[in-house]
């Protein structure tokens, strides 16, 4: 199963979700069901996006984006999973193990960032709303999106090439359902240091950072809606914000749950359910909050299903 030379190993074991192997059936039709109602309901919100000109708006170029990489995100690990629990080969090799972790680090990073970003959007839409059209200006927009993905792109490479100098000598068991980064430096037998430092430091950038913007953003919505207490303010700001804040309480929480599960807790299970919600669940619940609550969505939506 492992070829091993002092440094290297050519096969890694996941063992995946801690399932009794008689519901495997079950729970692989279960989450191929979750993963295509992911697929189909943010390619849909892309769709409607586009063909809706309405929605050509800076708030709903960004969604489009999020909805792209919740596709994209939630592609790194679930057909992975999927396969091997069809199969019931949970081998994976290393070059796939390595790729599958850079594009995992992208995703998540490029999620963090985008909902920064959609935050600063709405801080601007609510408390200068006669500027909105100065400020987001369509070359901002494009910028923040570059920069984000560049930022993202940087931050995995990173992590990449640090992760492929370690030396794998002996144990190449992942008690993960994908090659996360935390549990291949736990298996390596190099030092490891270097990989914890830049984890660190670079934490503040693609975590610390976008979750500060939000909580700046929102903070002074809140006192912008305080300053003139009214129910059509309210409203309005529950109207224009509800949504990407229940996606951002969804997408923090789930991560929130997955820091607190392995440093307070022994048992990987907790760990494994908790990263469960926020690389399957969360991606597939994102279109429904965005269509159910947001009532320009839901327009263009019903002019989609009225044309066909």
């Amino acid at each position: 199963m492992m070829t091993e030379n002092q440094s290297h190993v050519y096969k890694f074991l996941l063992l995946g979700l801690p399932i009794q192997p008689e519901h495997q059936g079950l729970f692989f039709a279960m989450f191929l069901g979750m993963y295509l109602t992911t697929v189909l309901g943010n390619l849909l919100i892309i769709l409607l996006i586009r063909l809706d000109p309405r929605l050509h708006t800076p708030m709903y170029f960004f969604l489009s984006h999020l909805a792209l990489t919740d596709v994209s995100f939630s592609s790194v690990t679930v057909p992975k999973m999927l396969v091997n629990m069809q199969t019931q080969d949970q081998s994976i090799t290393y070059t796939e193990c390595i790729t599958q972790t850079y594009f995992f680090m992208i995703f998540v990073c490029i999620d963090n960032l985008l909902l920064a970003v959609m935050a600063y959007d709405r801080y601007v839409a609510i408390c200068y709303p006669l500027h909105y059209g100065i400020i987001m200006r369509e070359e901002l927009c494009l910028c923040l999106l570059a920069g984000s993905w560049i930022l993202s792109w940087a931050n995995a490479l990173t992590h990449t090439l640090l992760l492929a100098q370690l030396s794998f000598c002996a144990d190449n068991i992942i008690p993960h359902f994908f090659c996360d980064l935390a549990a291949l430096l736990k298996l390596s037998c190099s030092d490891t240091s270097l990989n914890e430092l830049v984890i660190f430091t670079t934490g503040a950038a693609v975590v610390i950072f976008p979750l500060s913007g939000i909580l700046f953003s929102y903070g002074h919505i809140g006192v912008s809606i305080l300053k003139v207490p009214s129910t059509k303010g309210i409203c309005k700001a529950l109207s224009t914000c509800g949504s990407h804040l229940s996606v951002v309480s969804l997408f923090y929480g789930t991560m929130m749950a997955v820091y607190f599960s392995s440093s307070s807790s022994q048992s990987h299970d907790k760990h494994i359910i908790a990263s469960m919600m926020y690389t399957v669940v969360t991606p597939m619940l994102n279109p429904f909050i965005y269509s159910l609550r947001n009532r320009d969505m839901t327009l263009a939506l019903g002019i989609l299903f009225r044309k066909k």
